[in-house]
């Protein structure tokens, strides 16, 4: 890791009519990271990818990738970077291999280098056996990876993966992550927008949490997780019951309470002593006529932090 950033935004601002889709965001990533860039749907995230790559222009703030500034040196920019976006930019009635070239040459790589650099990317990206079928038989996780590579073929030294496995089946997702870590391994400076926080616990060094078009949280996945603290989770015998145990929950630990998409799941951050406030829980609970099926103390995930974050804007400062 090194202290050289390879993209870095300042205040940056974007509006689509009366719509503000950037309210000044801020972010910073040093070369040979990855950074994932979280949020909701209409946080932001595909917007500050757009104005990076230099695909919209932001109305206020500046930017630089890779050193170029986007506004005064989009060319550079665009020598710099290479983007996948959220579905595959790739010709479905030819083969992989052919696509490869076809990259290539509106790259401006001669037909020989073209060619040598389709069948490096096949190779590396282990598509090799495939790289004569024509795509429409591919795998939705093939064709993600073949419009990955396409990204790759002037090795650029940023890359830009907006929301690269939505849509995907548990093992193609597995397929882009190995690919991502490898292209880390070899130096690439990766942002990666994802909806899927367990994506960039794996993925990222460092991640920045966007909501409503500002960065509310930047930092390593331990040290975000580690603000929020412990997490309290508790699981109810009835759905009926859901409403007195969240507002026990949210007496005894002051935070905002949770609940799961069941229905009969309740987490909360314990800020206090933990063991303590289990311990009160499950009398009060008792004393409440609230039958818990368990509770529990476990590590916070990131959708925790996220969910904190948006609650608490005392903790996203301090991340």
């Amino acid at each position: 890791m090194t202290d050289h950033l390879a993209i870095e935004a300042k205040d940056l601002r974007k509006h689509f009519g009366k719509t503000e889709a950037l309210r000044g965001l801020d972010l910073a990533v040093p070369a040979g990271t990855v950074c994932g860039l979280l949020g909701p749907n209409g946080a932001g995230k595909t917007t500050a990818v757009r104005v990076l790559a230099t695909l919209a222009a932001p109305d206020r703030g500046s930017a630089k990738v890779a050193g170029f500034d986007v506004v005064r040196e989009p060319d550079q920019v665009r020598r710099s970077i290479g983007l996948a976006g959220q579905h595959a930019a790739v010709d479905e009635g030819i083969t992989g291999r052919d696509n490869l070239r076809l990259f290539g040459r509106l790259h401006h790589l001669g037909a020989r280098r073209a060619r040598q650099r389709a069948d490096e990317l096949l190779e590396r990206f282990d598509l090799t056996e495939a790289a004569d079928r024509l795509v429409r038989t591919y795998s939705g996780g093939m064709r993600r990876r073949l419009d990955l590579m396409a990204s790759l073929v002037t090795r650029p030294p940023v890359l830009f993966l907006d929301e690269p496995t939505t849509g995907l089946d548990p093992r193609s997702r597995q397929e882009i992550w190995s690919s991502v870590r490898e292209l880390a391994a070899s130096g690439t400076t990766v942002l990666l927008t994802t909806q899927y926080l367990d994506e960039a616990d794996r993925l990222a060094d460092a991640v920045a949490v966007v909501n409503h078009g500002v960065v509310i949280a930047h930092g390593p996945p331990e040290r975000l997780k580690a603000a929020v603290g412990t997490v309290i989770e508790v699981t109810l015998a009835e759905a009926g019951q859901l409403a007195p145990a969240a507002a026990l929950l949210a007496r005894l630990t002051g935070g905002e309470p949770v609940t799961g998409p069941d229905g009969r799941t309740v987490t909360v951050p314990a800020r206090g002593g933990p063991p303590v406030e289990l311990l009160r829980l499950v009398r009060e609970l008792d004393a409440a006529g609230v039958t818990a099926s368990d509770v529990a103390l476990r590590l916070p995930s990131l959708d925790d932090v996220f969910l904190a974050l948006t609650a608490d804007t005392t903790l996203g400062r301090a991340a």
